[in-house]
């Protein structure tokens, strides 16, 4: 088996996604591959935490990006020696599309997801994390969390 030379980990902060970080960095340091943390922002997603809402005077799109790099750089701070570039997209497209479409564009060999995001366990089939399983043309490791 060739190892991995660039692995893309998908997080929605979420604590399940906390599995997934953890997973990928063990492998990023057992292959010395690179790796991306990437946050896709669903633009009209179907339902909204009030943490997300924009405050009245502010856009809504530079809002969430915001927050969304804070929060990749806060969660890239406890990653300890390895180096990771972090990425957020803002979409009119689920996330499940995006982290596809990136990983394919940037030509990772390896995705990482949890078994359960925001969402929680209420949609199984359709989840982010078989969508990314079933669409990606690279592998695909779906993490578990006792969370």
């Amino acid at each position: 088996m060739e190892g991995y030379r660039n692995i893309l980990c998908a997080i929605d902060f979420s604590p399940y996604s906390e599995a997934a970080v953890e997973r990928a960095v063990a492998l990023t340091r057992s292959t010395g591959a690179q790796l991306t943390l990437l946050h896709v922002v669903e633009f009209f997603p179907e339902d909204r935490s009030n943490e997300q809402i924009a405050p009245e005077d502010t856009d809504p799109v530079k809002y969430r990006m915001s927050r969304a790099r804070a929060k990749l750089a806060e969660q890239a701070r406890f990653l300890g020696e390895i180096e990771a570039a972090q990425e957020v997209v803002v979409s009119e497209h689920s996330a499940k599309y995006e982290i596809v479409r990136f990983g394919e564009e940037r030509k990772m060999d390896l995705i990482v997801v949890a078994s359960h995001g925001l969402h929680g366990i209420s949609a199984l089939l359709g989840s982010t994390a078989d969508g990314v399983l079933h669409t990606a043309s690279c592998d695909v490791l779906v993490a578990r969390s006792g969370a």
